[in-house]
């Protein structure tokens, strides 16, 4: 517990990311926030990481920064395990250190999706790619530092700002007279400001004495939906703006080969979080609502 009375000093990795621009909002007022982006920080070299860590010695360490274009990883597998193994491990040895915690944001690509229901934290992982081997040795090697901490497992995350799922969707059914769209992947889109509001709600809940389990949970917005439900739901946003938008047509994953298999089945089961922290998110249908009132018309 940390004595309320002193600013809480709160180191985040990560600038122009989809989840650190939204922490940089949603944090404010909770203490001095330390932002380190990558004009002044290169994850992929450990000393770096060190020497800021001892330079500030922040009260929390959140890891926002990651490599996360999931096919491109598979073509720089080195860059992929420095960013997102080799570097939260680092930054895990200095929380240990100095006696804090830390807080990392990891993925729903641990696993393989081939699971029926919805993955709980207890599941066997088995990723399929070099993003979701390299996040999940990230996940280890912070387990392994000794160090308070929580893993937040989220999926298909968006926002109004970066290279993400929605804007891209958006551009895209405004462009194209028809849209054929992954129907067979089920997920839960989950907005950055969703992830941003929990963290903050367990921050304040670790401020105030009141922490569940450290550990690994899943973080997710409610409910599930295919990449082609998201795309209709995004599709009727924007028909209610009145602006023109693609048909769209249901395809199998199968027809859209990538570089990198996606999990079919990348559901999280968030009831762990709600149990030991008293932290939810709401449906994803609210977020995207949410989310896209935020954008300029």
């Amino acid at each position: 517990m940390t004595d309320l009375k002193t600013p809480l000093n709160i180191l985040i990795s990560g600038k122009t990311g989809q989840v650190a621009v939204e922490l940089q909002k949603y944090l404010a007022g909770l203490g001095n926030l330390i932002v380190l982006g990558r004009d002044v920080l290169d994850l992929s070299q450990p000393e770096q990481i060190r020497a800021q860590v001892r330079a500030h010695k922040p009260d929390l360490i959140i890891i926002a920064a990651a490599h996360t274009a999931v096919d491109q990883a598979e073509s720089e597998p080195e860059l992929a395990f420095a960013i997102n193994a080799t570097a939260p491990g680092v930054f895990a040895e200095e929380a240990a250190a100095l006696g804090i915690p830390l807080i990392h944001y990891s993925t729903d690509y641990v696993f393989d999706g081939s699971k029926p229901a919805p993955y709980t934290e207890d599941d066997a992982t088995n990723p399929l790619g070099v993003y979701g081997k390299s996040k999940l040795a990230g996940e280890l090697a912070i387990a392994a530092s000794g160090a308070r901490h929580l893993i937040l497992r989220t999926s298909w995350v968006y926002s109004t700002h970066g290279k993400n799922f929605l804007l891209t969707m958006q551009r895209l059914l405004q462009e194209r007279p028809e849209l054929r769209v992954v129907a067979d992947q089920i997920g839960a889109p989950t907005w950055a400001g969703t992830i941003a509001r929990s963290t903050r709600a367990l921050i304040e809940r670790w401020q105030a004495g009141e922490t569940g389990a450290w550990g690994t949970y899943h973080l997710t917005a409610q409910g599930e939906t295919s990449w082609f439900g998201f795309t209709q739901a995004i599709a009727a946003h924007l028909s209610a703006q009145g602006k023109a938008c693609a048909t769209l047509e249901p395809i199998p994953a199968s027809a859209y080969p990538t570089p990198a298999a996606r999990p079919q089945n990348s559901r999280l089961d968030c009831s762990k979080l709600a149990r030991e922290w008293q932290v939810t998110q709401p449906e994803w249908t609210a977020a995207l609502s949410d989310c896209v009132a935020e954008q300029p018309r």
